[in-house]
């Protein structure tokens, strides 16, 4: 009888005189990424892996769909395997890792694979696949490994065979702050203020989005904030009734910010244009502080524009917005917003260069303006996937920054925070991005990141306003993850 999920010590099989384990490999990926890329980067791990003293089950093949998943895991359905291997070829939801994880009960080893920061397309987005995977499987408290390193690397089989074979090990703990009595002060005064505030929800998270889900009761009872759900046809009803007058002084207000606005699509730029103004009139509306906003898939596949400097324009206005109707990360958002007195940025963390210490915060083009480095270009640009305006396109502007984010991540209410020094660098991937140095070691924060299985959001505040965050946590009652 096939025997599932038993540890690597006890499933090793002999094959001769030397032991080996038998490990499910699937590779997951989506169309809308550079799929030729996907399939000769998972080409590459494979290459890797027939030089390991492993048994393969699986293939290379990239698995674009739910069909493809399905297959793939019949392909060890009632054969021991020891552990699966999930090749993130390019950024997908959480639902083709989940689907995979529950073929059977084996460890999951999540390997991601870095991109070079050529400031043009993000091809691949696997960094930010794994995080959003890891954050389901740890909900559902699955023993779960990660690698993150170039099929190339001499470091791969080394450290693959240990990911296979054990549990990756815990990240360095960071140590806390003690918040100062005019901390506390502050921190006092913002609990007040979430009290009182409301937190729009425009439509529902996209499916596989978990990190994205939320219970009204429960923030309400954490933070004091409530949150108003709005349904997306409510936003496009407003953005088509949007007044031409209003349409064009949006539009007169972009091309002095932004280079190339008359080179785009002029339809599709302006159905982009009323989306902010169908927000705005819901912010007003409901009396909003922030907003969370489904941006994906229905504001480019039914409206026919994209939901980035829309909101973006938002947060120059005082309103911090979040996209895939992440409620949380609007909260952690207005908090910042209100502790550093500037906009903020809401951001995934896609690359990591363990060498150099760097890492690069990104989204396609979500970040407020007043943020851009002076010195760069600010551009107008199209979604690098969906190829509809409009998103803004810059670099950040460096500066020492706070990393946050209300997470609840492995099921219970914690506040993130960290810290690091935005770099004047390049634009590292198109869309808005800014390269940071972490306080802590690059690889202890991916550790932090994938061994706590948090949230693919993080919010960005330009200042280090850590001990206010501290104080805050302590009188909401939530623990801290030192990031």
């Amino acid at each position: 009888e096939p025997r599932r999920g038993r540890g690597p010590a006890g499933c090793k099989r002999t094959v001769g005189t030397i032991e080996v384990m038998r490990l499910g490999v699937a590779a997951v990926a989506r169309p809308t990424f550079d799929v030729e890329f996907a399939a000769e980067t998972a080409e590459a791990a494979f290459r890797v892996l027939r030089d390991l003293a492993v048994e393969l089950v699986g293939s290379p093949r990239l698995l674009l769909d739910a069909d493809d998943v399905s297959a793939a895991a019949q392909g060890w359905a009632g054969v021991d395997i020891d552990a699966l291997l999930v090749l993130q070829a390019t950024f997908a939801d959480s639902t083709p890792a989940v689907a995979l994880a529950e073929s059977t009960d084996a460890p999951v080893v999540l390997w991601a694979f870095p991109e070079h920061r050529t400031g043009a397309r993000l091809r691949l987005n696997s960094l930010c696949g794994i995080n959003l995977a890891a954050f389901a499987l740890r909900q559902r408290g699955r023993d779960l490994r990660w690698l993150y390193r170039d099929p190339s690397d001499a470091r791969v089989p080394e450290e693959l065979q240990g990911a296979i074979g054990s549990p990756s090990p815990a990240p360095h703990r960071a140590v806390g702050i003690t918040p100062s009595p005019d901390a506390d002060a502050r921190a006092e005064e913002i609990q007040r203020m979430l009290a009182t505030a409301r937190v729009g929800v425009v439509g529902e998270h996209p499916a596989g989005f978990e990190p994205c889900a939320y219970d009204p009761a429960r923030l309400k009872a954490t933070t004091g904030v409530t949150a108003v759900a709005v349904p997306l046809p409510r936003l496009f009803d407003r953005a088509s009734a949007a007044p031409a007058a209003a349409i064009e002084a949006v539009r007169r207000g972009l091309a002095d910010s932004l280079e190339g606005i008359d080179d785009l699509e002029q339809e599709s730029l302006d159905q982009s244009v009323r989306l902010h103004l169908g927000l705005r009139s819901i912010v007003e509306d409901e009396g909003l502080s922030a907003v969370a906003t489904r941006c994906w898939p229905e504001c480019f596949t039914q409206f026919g524009a994209a939901a980035c400097t829309p909101q973006a324009m938002l947060g120059d206005l005082g309103i911090p917005a979040c996209c895939e109707a992440d409620a949380q990360g609007s909260v952690t958002g207005l908090v910042l917003q209100w502790l550093t007195g500037s906009p903020v940025f809401v951001a995934d963390l896609v690359e990591l260069d363990f060498d150099t210490g760097t890492g690069v915060l990104w989204h396609c083009g979500l970040a407020p303006l007043s943020l851009a480095d002076p010195d760069a270009a600010h551009r107008a640009a199209l979604h690098s996937n969906r190829h509809k305006p409009l998103l803004n396109e810059f670099p950040l502007k460096p500066g020492r920054v706070t990393i946050a984010r209300l997470t609840q991540s492995s099921g219970s209410d914690r506040l993130v925070i960290g810290a690091g020094e935005m770099l004047k660098a390049p634009l590292a991937f198109s869309g808005t991005a800014g390269v940071i140095r972490f306080d802590r070691p690059a690889a202890d924060v991916l550790a932090t990141v994938m061994a706590e299985g948090l949230e693919h959001h993080f919010g960005i505040g330009y200042g280090d306003v850590r001990a206010e965050l501290y104080a805050l946590a302590a009188r909401l009652g939530l623990d801290v993850v030192a990031l």
